[in-house]
């Protein structure tokens, strides 16, 4: 039977969206095929929508960097008929065809199984930006970081990883500093369990001292840029700073003098390509510490066709929280 996929396509330099049906012989090569029923839309599929940062290099192409599913068919012994099963990372909707589809077939490393507590839409709530959010939290965690030690910025909070990240670490027990440039998202963030607000123009603005006063035991950075470099500058002594993000910009103009003078470390957070144990502790711990009422209030479920429009959207910072794809809708 045929299914519906939302195709980009090129041509002179121009990337089009055009709505495509498929039959299981035109999907890629893989161990496993899923019948997907939602995906979810992240900063990086609004770029890769509209064809910039050269995230695609071959079309046609199926985009949307997560999904999650049910297995049709595996010719892998790791993987099982009806097996419910989530997939992000491994450059997943940027080199392999992705989740804006009805069906996909991927590699049988690609998925993980779904742990009890998180359905298919729940996970795709959570996708990347809640995968990565976790794995922020457990490397702070594993550097020493805990709920006693002081209160915790997250930057770009009212994005869907820093919500996620916001709203998890509350959970936990943790004095949470949400910073953020939308005035009208500071009751939503409170919501999430945000203990105080901090104005993103106090981060945007570059300084000329290698440290500022130390105000942070640790950091989640969704950013980059100079609102890295602020708030590196500002963790506390034997602080940490987990870095997941970059829609600030890519430059980091900053010293050496936090790590050498306050032992700050400054941790890199890969979602994309981290090992096999890791994603699965990463979505047992989000199973288990994961608000989920607070995830169901923070997400908004869009049908296939509202795709597009929704992706320019988040583009110009009109997206809060986490937005559901129903690919079947």
């Amino acid at each position: 039977m045929s299914f519906k996929a939302l195709m980009l396509e090129e041509a002179d330099g121009k990337v089009t969206q055009t709505w495509k049906e498929l039959e299981d012989g035109d999907l890629p090569e893989g161990e496993v095929t899923i019948r997907v029923a939602y995906s979810d839309l992240n900063y990086k599929d609004g770029l890769i929508l509209k064809g910039l940062a050269r995230l695609v290099r071959d079309y046609p192409h199926i985009p949307g960097i997560d999904l999650s599913g049910t297995v049709e068919a595996s010719t892998s012994p790791a993987w099982q008929e009806g097996d419910d099963v989530v997939v992000t990372g491994w450059a997943v909707g940027e080199r392999h065809w992705g989740g804006y589809t009805q069906k996909q077939r991927v590699k049988a490393a690609m998925p993980v199984k779904l742990p009890g507590g998180i359905d298919l839409k729940r996970a795709m709530a959570l996708g990347t930006a809640g995968f990565t959010a976790m794995l922020a939290v457990i490397a702070l965690e594993r550097h020493g970081i805990t709920p006693d030690r002081g209160e915790v910025l997250v930057t770009g909070a009212a994005g869907g990883l820093g919500s996620v990240a916001v709203a998890l670490l509350a959970k936990l027990g943790y004095q949470v500093a949400a910073s953020t440039g939308r005035p009208a998202t500071h009751d939503y963030l409170k919501s999430l369990g945000a203990t105080a607000i901090v104005d993103r123009a106090e981060l945007s603005e570059p300084s000329n001292r290698p440290l500022e006063k130390a105000r942070w035991a640790a950091a989640i950075d969704t950013v980059g840029g100079v609102t890295l470099a602020r708030a590196f500058a500002s963790i506390e002594t034997h602080g940490s700073i987990a870095v997941c993000g970059n829609a600030g910009g890519n430059d980091l103009a900053t010293t050496v003098l936090p790590l050498i003078l306050r032992g700050v470390n400054l941790l890199g957070i890969d979602s994309n390509f981290c090992p096999s144990d890791l994603r699965t502790e990463a979505w047992t711990r989000l199973a288990s510490d994961m608000p989920m009422d607070k995830l169901d209030a923070m997400t908004e479920v869009i049908a296939f066709a509202e795709l597009p429009a929704k992706g320019e959207a988040i583009l110009k910072g009109k997206v809060r929280g986490r937005c559901v794809v129903d690919v079947n809708a």
